[in-house]
């Protein structure tokens, strides 16, 4: 199977050496960045091919998977490209899984897809990607799913001051997230919040505390599971929210043009370009990636309260990020689903839609544990709290189980105990 991954950032170089290292595949990562191409070879152990060019737009992604006469092309592109590539490998003809984070809705692209006969993932990654799966996953096995919250974060190991931060993918698509309003479900109604707004502190083991805060993770979850209650909050080190709260005000994250002594320039673009030496890995620097998904319901008419929790580092065997490892191999999971046809369903699906295709959820589960991405799932019998669901219980809580209850919870016996 010829397979195009488009952009050898820290997450589409590790997505090539994953596939490139799944026989019968042939792996091809195209990026403009010569350094980038260098290190998806080496991540690869030279088992992927590389190739200098241009696929950010949709005419360039098409010709591109035309050309290269791709079996399955795999999109780990910055933001801003998402949407336009994702058309264009539509129009190749081509199944498709990104992991772009686009600020459009992908969804409108479902009635091409379905047209063009091939199925295409969006939002494959960690958070969006296995956020929406476990959520989506709890909606369908509890009785009635009243509350779903879903915490996560990308963080260095070590804390360096100011920021107490480092980007593990595109500086830009770290700021975005910063800027668009944020998506809550309350009450059954959709209510938009600033990003970066509602501070709240985090009890993380290993980590210590850390600051929650909203962004605009929900996505496609907002209006696809029937939960009366939703919210994600993006979580740091503390301090770290305010900085970025504070460019902000003074415009220095604006994208329209200012005059600078005759000069047009975009305050972003500045910003992004002086944070970049500070926001950057060291090689071998280590992160951590945590997430906590949980949903409270009814489960045989008890109260219950399904979770799953997540913490990952980087990988000292293989070298490969925290952040790149739990986003990639999602994506890489649904990948090899969609070469053995186990995925064939034409259209754009949201990943919360894989969640319903049965054992989707326990493949990817079981490709994720097989790499040292664990996910531990947890029940409890728990009623879901009034008002809100409190995110500095996250990682708390005396877990009481029932037979019932492991039942619903478990996607697989291989990955029941993470």
């Amino acid at each position: 199977m010829r397979v195009l991954v488009l952009g050898a950032g820290m997450v589409g170089s590790v997505i090539a050496a994953d596939l490139a290292a799944t026989p019968g595949m042939d792996v091809t990562v195209a990026d403009v960045d010569a350094k980038s191409l260098a290190r998806a070879k080496a991540r690869s152990g030279g088992r992927t091919k590389v190739l200098k060019a241009d696929a950010g737009s949709r005419k360039g992604a098409a010709a591109l998977a035309r050309r290269l006469k791709a079996d399955l092309v795999l999109g780990a592109l910055p933001s801003r490209f998402g949407y336009e590539v994702m058309q264009g490998v539509i129009d190749a003809r081509v199944p498709y899984v990104d992991i772009s984070f686009m600020p459009e809705d992908f969804r409108k692209l479902d009635a091409a897809a379905r047209k063009a006969g091939v199925p295409v993932v969006a939002d494959c990654g960690v958070a969006p990607g296995m956020s929406n799966m476990l959520a989506g996953w709890a909606a369908m096995k509890l009785d009635r799913c009243d509350t779903i919250e879903i915490l996560v974060g990308g963080l260095p190991r070590e804390r360096h001051w100011p920021w107490q931060y480092k980007a593990p993918f595109s500086h830009h698509d770290v700021i975005e997230e910063y800027l668009r309003p944020s998506r809550v479900v309350e009450h059954g109604k959709v209510v938009v919040r600033e990003a970066l707004s509602d501070p709240e502190l985090v009890t993380v083991p290993g980590l210590g505390t850390l600051e929650a805060f909203f962004t605009d993770g929900l996505r496609s979850l907002a209006d696809t599971l029937d939960v009366p209650n939703m919210r994600e909050k993006t979580m740091r080190y503390p301090g770290h929210a305010e900085l970025m709260r504070t460019l902000r005000h003074l415009g220095l994250l604006s994208s329209e043009q200012i005059d600078v002594k005759g000069s047009k320039v975009r305050p972003i673009d500045v910003t992004a370009k002086l944070l970049f030496p500070h926001w950057t890995y060291e090689e071998g620097e280590s992160d951590v990636t945590v997430m906590v998904v949980r949903a409270w319901g009814t489960l045989r008419g008890k109260p219950t309260r399904m979770a799953w929790t997540l913490h990952d580092e980087l990988d000292p065997a293989t070298g490969f990020p925290s952040m790149s490892r739990t986003t990639a191999f999602p994506a890489t999971a649904v990948a090899r689903m969609i070469a053995d046809r186990t995925i064939r369903k034409p259209g754009v699906h949201a990943p919360e839609a894989l969640a319903r295709m049965p054992g989707v959820l326990d493949r990817v589960l079981a490709d994720l544990h097989a790499r040292g991405v664990r996910y531990v799932p947890t029940v409890e019998m728990q009623a879901a709290p009034q008002g809100r669901a409190p995110a500095a219980r996250a990682a708390a809580g005396r877990t009481a189980r029932t037979a019932g209850a492991r039942k619903a919870a478990r996607t697989g016996t291989r990955t029941r105990h993470g």
